[in-house]
């Protein structure tokens, strides 16, 4: 039998569920953007398009302890020992700080990564943008162990974010390439392709927020500006009055794939899935039309294969929601002549946003992204089409959150228009 790699063939590691009667308590979630509730393939294992951070029944956190020269950091006591956390800095071939890690009994540790290995709690791989079902990743650009996350166990609100992840010897490697660099007695580093974190201006939950400015993480978790490109030697410039500290809202991009913190508290007053499936059936109540057929329309509540005769669309120019017909169809492009306002542009097949980590308000779906025709709340389009998602070395997009397609136009959303409640 062929090992998998994927991180499937393991369960997700809970704490002694024992203690069932007692509900552990929630920090909070990480989200990957560009799903819409789960993996095409459905969630397994620790590979889940989403992750819930549960407070631990033994801490296993870990805190700086101490530091020293060595001249050979592959036979040192500290990374040949398996039971000892430690961080190895390279200098030239025969020089390396070892920087040693001991318990901390006051924090809990996450890690996120490519690998499947049993130190990574959350298994994530390359988001490609729209329909992912035959989607093939020729080369991975996300570290193995890419970030850890460590909570304070006595006040879930405090979850800080550091670049790279322990290895299963409990080891991190910042080669001689690696960009590093010694503060007085301090060292610290980056890895290759960064972690970077935006934390937005405002609350995220309510729709008032603003998105922030991106930053990198580093090893030790100080907050620098960017690099000029995603792998330059050059470290950015340091942030002082800024923390690595996530909050609600807070995203977290790997070089491959985007991360959403979700806070516990945040989650608390954010729309439930039952709350997105309610909306949903209060739009069908209202018995929407195709104008053209003249069937009435019905918004799915879950994603279906193919078309269904009730399926609705939207033309992304006007916003008309109508059915499956053939009526101003244009034979050699995509576009169509709306019926209703007769302005000419691309249809799309309309589909629910049920990813409630998403949304930064409650109530009804009245816009859609384009082009890709998921619905949300105004505040939450809205909300999206500002906020700028890295891509590639250097380069930022805005994105629909439900499926990773890049936003199209501007202003990369349009408001819904239905012929409804015509009883």
């Amino acid at each position: 039998m062929v090992k998998r790699t994927d991180g499937t063939e393991s369960p997700i590691i809970t704490e002694s569920d024992a203690d069932t009667d007692k509900p552990r308590m929630r920090y909070g979630e990480l989200v990957i953007l560009g799903y819409n509730g789960f993996l095409p393939q459905g969630d397994r294992g620790r590979r889940r398009s989403k992750f819930v951070l549960y407070k631990r029944t033994e801490s296993n956190g870990v805190k700086r302890s101490k530091h020293y020269i060595v001249q050979s950091p592959q036979s040192s006591q500290a990374i040949l020992d398996a039971k000892q956390h430690s961080i190895s800095y390279t200098l030239s071939r025969n020089q390396a700080v070892i920087v040693e890690y001991k318990e901390d009994p006051d924090t809990d540790m996450f890690q996120v990564g490519r690998s499947s290995e049993s130190p990574i709690d959350f298994v994530v791989m390359d988001t490609l943008p729209g329909d992912k079902k035959d989607a093939k990743i020729m080369q991975s650009t996300i570290s193995r162990f890419a970030c850890r996350i460590l909570v304070d166990r006595a006040d879930g609100n405090k979850a800080r974010i550091y670049a790279a992840g322990f290895d299963s010897s409990r080891n991190i490697f910042l080669g001689e390439k690696a960009t590093k660099w010694q503060d007085n007695v301090e060292i610290d580093g980056l890895t290759t392709n960064g972690v970077l974190i935006m934390h937005p201006k405002g609350d995220f939950c309510g729709g008032n927020a603003d998105c922030g400015q991106w930053r990198e993480t580093s090893v030790g978790g100080d907050v620098f500006s960017l690099r000029e490109c995603r792998s330059a030697q050059q470290k950015g410039q340091q942030i002082y009055d800024e923390s690595n500290v996530l909050q609600d809202g807070t995203l977290i991009d790997l070089c491959g794939a985007t991360l959403l913190w979700r806070s516990a508290e945040g989650l608390r007053h954010s729309p439930t899935k039952k709350d997105l499936e309610k909306l949903v059936d209060e739009i069908n109540a209202g018995r929407p039309q195709c104008p053209v057929g003249l069937n009435t329309l019905v918004i799915p509540r879950k994603v279906s294969l193919g078309d269904h005769v009730n399926q609705p669309y939207v033309y992304l120019n006007c916003g008309h929601v109508q059915g499956q017909h053939g009526w101003g169809q244009d034979k050699n492009t995509n576009a169509r002549r709306c019926p209703m306002c007769l302005e000419v542009g691309p249809v799309v097949t309309l589909c629910m946003g049920v990813e409630p980590a998403f949304y930064v308000d409650s109530g009804p779906p009245t816009y859609a992204f384009n082009p890709c025709g998921h619905m949300a709340t105004e505040k939450t389009v809205k909300y999206w089409a500002n906020v700028d998602i890295p891509h590639g070395t250097n380069g930022f997009q805005s994105v629909c959150p439900f499926c990773a397609t890049p936003l199209v136009g501007s202003p990369g959303y349009i408001k819904l228009i239905f012929q409804d409640n015509l009883d």
